[in-house]
């Protein structure tokens, strides 16, 4: 029998997978924790592996493969996994019966020629891609509740989609403008693996932008804010700091507004929503105030005129980001409180 408290975690020696590793261990609903690598070093137990969780719990770390992830009665599986590794085993978890919350972009797109064009890899079976749930709890809420495939966002595609699709909803941005995403992050959102362009040297007293117009999370941003690729400049920026991510948005509004009704318009959008804090007229949201959080704090500036605004998405880009907001779908999928772990 598949005990859906029971978690199987695919990936812990990256950024994120550490991240969850330490919000998992302290959860209260999960019943057992077992951690799964391609090479354990050797190791039998996960603090032996990354000693800043010992006295955190004695989790097992086992070697990597689908038989004993499904023969362990995990019933939930996370994948802190590359695209292509995601791509190759949900499909083997979920046949078993797992329900998997899947942090790579192998599931995020509907359509495999999206994934395939922007990721440069071979798409998922098209089968999983129709099932699979986009993990934005403050849109998709009640779909993930019920998902057997969760695909949970990109990091800056996440501050992006809640900063504008309130705006988008109420019709409140000018036809036929330009909506600029003008986003940065710490270094962690690049992963762990090495690279040049990583170098403390390099990133330290640096700060520049990368992947114009190419960016993967193009797609996300697109696709759930319903805005057309001509109409939405992404850039981002490499910020010489461990984590977060800050992005500035510029919009033209369709109408004059005023610094309430654009707080009164987020503060009901996200009314219920905890995870997301608003910030009064005018105030702005910092990386300080979001670091080591699962929240995404937003803040915006209105032009004398009313018509022209600036909002401020900020978040930590391994909690509310990646790991912080994969276990926030796994609450749904339990059907418990979504902040449960995360404060």
């Amino acid at each position: 029998m598949k005990h859906p408290e029971q978690i199987a975690v695919v990936g812990v020696t990256g950024y994120t997978g550490f991240e969850l590793a330490r919000i998992l261990l302290r959860h209260p609903a999960v019943k057992s924790s077992t951690f799964y690598l391609r090479d354990t070093q050797g190791k039998n137990c996960l603090a032996e592996l990354l000693p800043q969780l010992r006295g955190c719990g004695e989790a097992p770390l086992r070697a990597l493969s689908v038989a004993a992830i499904t023969s362990s009665g995990a019933g939930t599986a996370f994948l802190a996994t590359p695209h292509e590794v995601s791509a190759e085993i949900a499909p083997e978890l979920l046949a078993a019966g797992l329900r998997v919350v899947d942090l790579s972009g192998a599931f995020r797109f509907r359509v495999a020629n999206t994934f395939t064009s922007w990721y440069k890899l071979p798409a998922p079976d098209s089968k999983w891609l129709g099932e699979a749930v986009y993990g934005l709890p403050e849109l998709y809420a009640s779909e993930i509740s019920k998902a057997r495939l969760t695909a949970n966002p990109g990091c800056y595609a996440t501050s992006v989609i809640l900063a504008l699709r309130p705006l988008v909803e109420a019709g409140c941005i000018a036809d036929a403008t330009s909506v600029i995403c003008d986003c940065k992050s710490g270094a962690s959102g690049a992963g762990k693996d090495p690279r040049r362009d990583l170098h403390f040297v390099e990133v330290d007293d640096n700060f520049k932008v990368y992947n114009l117009f190419s960016h993967r999370y193009t797609p996300e941003i697109l696709a759930h804010t319903g805005l057309s690729e001509d109409r939405v400049i992404f850039s981002t920026h490499l910020l010489p700091l461990a984590r977060g991510i800050l992005s500035t948005i510029y919009v033209a509004l369709s109408e004059p507004q005023t610094g309430e009704s654009i707080e009164a318009l987020y503060r009901k959008f996200y009314a219920g929503r905890r995870m997301v804090r608003i910030w009064p007229a005018g105030a702005l949201p910092e990386l300080q105030h979001v670091a080591h959080t699962n929240f995404c704090d937003i803040g915006f500036a209105l032009d004398k005129s009313g018509r022209r605004l600036v909002v401020v998405s900020c978040l930590d880009n391994l909690g509310k980001g990646a790991a912080g907001q994969a276990v926030q779908n796994f609450n749904h999928m339990l059907g418990i409180e979504e902040h449960t772990a995360l404060q």
